[in-house]
This record gives C-alpha cells, sequence and structure tokens, in this order.
C-alpha cells in the first residue's frame, strides 16, 4: 500500500504502511456504529480511535452520525493547521468523556500514538507512555501519549515515561513544542508532563462505560 511520505522530523516513517489494525471508516460516511460509544480499554491496553494520520495538516474529526469530516472555520474552508504536520497519530478514548464542570472541554480524551501513519478510522490498542497537561483558553487539555501495543507497530524503542523522558526526550521536546504552537503562539500553556500512570488515571477518572 502506497502513502504519502511523513516529513515531522523525528519520525523516520516508512513508506509502506502495515494495514490498519481495523477496519477503516471513510470520511464522511457514517459508520454502522457509534465509535463514541466503544469500550474505553481492551485488557491491558487502551482502544483508540484515529482520527488524524500522522503526517497531515488537516484537522479531521469524528462526529455521531456524520463520520469523519474536516472540520471546517467561520467561513465554512477546511481548517489546515499552519504549522509543521501533526507529529503522530492523533485521535480519542472512545467512552471517555472530559467533564466541563470540572474544568474540561467536554470532549473525549485525546490521544498522540507515536508510530507509522494510519488511516483515519483506525482502532488500535495502544499503551499509554505519558501525558502532557496543557491550559487551551482557560480549559485544561489533556494529551495522552501512546505507542501501539502490537510490538511489530512501534517505532520508538520506549515502554514507560522513564524511557520516553530519559532515551528520547528529544521526541519529547518536540511533541511539547508542536502542541505549543500548533494554534499559534501564546494560545497554549504548558502545565506539566506526568507519566503513563497518571495517564491511566485519567481514563477512570473520565471514563463513562463501566470500570
Amino acid at each position: 500500500m502506497r502513502c504519502l511520505p511523513v516529513f515531522f522530523l523525528f519520525l523516520l516513517v516508512a513508506c509502506d504502511n502495515p494495514e490498519p489494525l481495523a477496519e477503516t471508516t471513510p470520511a464522511a460516511v457514517p459508520p454502522a456504529e457509534d465509535l463514541y460509544a466503544l469500550p474505553s480499554t481492551d485488557g491491558e491496553a487502551l482502544n483508540v480511535v484515529i482520527e488524524i494520520p500522522a503526517g497531515t495538516n488537516h484537522k479531521i474529526e469524528y462526529h455521531r452520525g456524520i463520520g469523519f469530516t474536516n472540520d471546517t472555520l467561520a467561513d465554512g474552508s477546511d481548517r489546515i493547521v499552519n504549522f509543521l504536520p501533526y507529529p503522530g497519530n492523533y485521535g480519542f478514548v472512545p467512552s471517555t468523556a472530559v467533564d466541563e464542570r470540572r474544568g474540561g472541554d467536554g470532549d473525549a480524551l485525546d490521544v498522540l500514538v507515536i508510530g507509522e501513519s494510519q488511516p483515519t478510522g483506525t482502532r488500535m490498542r495502544v499503551l499509554p507512555i505519558a501525558t502532557l497537561m496543557l491550559r487551551d483558553r482557560g480549559e485544561i487539555d489533556t494529551k495522552i501519549v501512546a505507542i501501539p501495543a502490537d510490538t511489530s507497530l512501534r517505532t520508538m524503542g520506549v515502554e514507560n515515561f522513564l524511557d520516553f523522558s530519559l532515551g528520547n526526550d528529544a521526541a519529547k521536546r518536540i511533541i511539547e513544542t508542536w502542541f505549543l504552537n500548533y494554534k499559534g503562539p501564546n494560545v497554549t500553556e504548558l502545565l506539566r508532563w506526568e507519566d503513563e500512570s497518571y495517564a491511566w488515571r485519567e481514563v477512570r477518572k473520565w471514563r463513562t462505560d463501566p470500570q
């Protein structure tokens, strides 16, 4: 399967992608089921639905009853990130919702999956390795950083936050810099980094399916 090359500096991505881990839902075609209602976890792994493939600047979101569509601006034009492309596969943990009454944005937990580009709609089992805590226009914005649970799909030799911080600090700083600048200067504020245990606590805190 041929793919567009990924130009972000720290992603050494091969041009032959693996097959999606699960079925892929075409953009703007309503899926047969509500992807937000999928289980949040699968054994020792998180379930994640990929909205934005690594290496694209297009902001893609999943909407119930609609499917995956390009996010739009007030004038109706597609929202395109005016910065470097996404440094990983960006999506959400189904059956989670960050409560607005407690400072959240009301959306599902965000996840950045480090690895080769995966098509929009791919469902993945992932393992958290870090949590990036941001403030975005007054709201707490939590980004879970994860790796594929399938070791054959990993592009970085890390297992936890300690590995990520000590052995791959440059990648950690690139991700931090990207999220602090992709919406423009001084829009997003860094609060702190947390480890994989914190990521799991966030999932348990905001999950809406039975524990």
